[in-house]
């Protein structure tokens, strides 16, 4: 993969993910980097149906669901046009918004953790990332920036499902952790805070 860096935003709905990998983008270009935004579930095929699920635009159980991300980020990896390791490949930084660390806290106790874990250990094996941003807000911040941001909701987002969301995360962090490079980032704070921490991070991962 020569010096690509793979590098994945996780965290609760309402948690800044989206804001944060774009400001990161935005900065890696800046200083001449080629750079690679995505995320998941993709605009692709499989991630389309399973947008369309988590809209209610479309009936699947829960899991259903699980089993759409697992081939979702397959794709997501491996084809040969838009896929992952094609960009990593080419030298291309990835800036991904979602990966398999969402999937063990959003798909338990529909399957269980162990499932989800050796499902997506394909994914693992084929390319862990370099480095995991996994922003923490309480589960009341949450609700309150979701509701100040959407028109409507999405069956995910609701106190009881983002409380189990949120242990879930944590739960698998402590599971994973050890093969994983985590880094925990407190994303209550001021934006201009949050960002400068994580730039400092991954201007030592890119260094390194």
């Amino acid at each position: 993969m020569g010096n690509s860096r793979f590098i994945v935003f996780e965290g609760i709905d309402g948690a800044g993910k989206s804001t944060l990998i774009k400001a990161l983008n935005e900065k890696m270009e800046a200083l001449g980097l080629t750079v690679h935004m995505t995320a998941e579930p993709t605009k692709y095929r499989i991630g389309r149906i399973v947008r369309s699920i988590l809209t209610g635009e479309s009936e699947g159980d829960e899991k259903t669901i699980a089993a759409l991300f697992l081939a979702d980020r397959v794709d997501h990896l491996t084809h040969p046009e838009y896929g992952m390791l094609q960009k990593l490949e080419e030298g291309t930084h990835v800036l991904c918004d979602r990966y398999y660390l969402s999937s063990y806290a959003y798909h338990v106790p529909h399957v269980t953790m162990d499932w989800v874990i050796a499902a997506n250990s394909i994914c693992a094996d084929l390319k862990r990332p370099d480095l995991t941003f996994f922003i923490d807000i309480s589960v009341e911040e949450s609700l309150r920036r979701l509701v100040n941001s959407r028109a409507s909701l999405e069956r995910f987002e609701n106190e009881e499902r983002i409380t189990m969301v949120r242990n879930n995360y944590f739960e698998a962090i402590d599971r994973v952790g050890q093969d994983e490079n985590i880094i925990v980032i407190d994303g209550a704070r001021p934006f201009e805070t949050v960002f400068a921490e994580i730039w400092s991070i991954t201007k030592t991962c890119l260094e390194s």
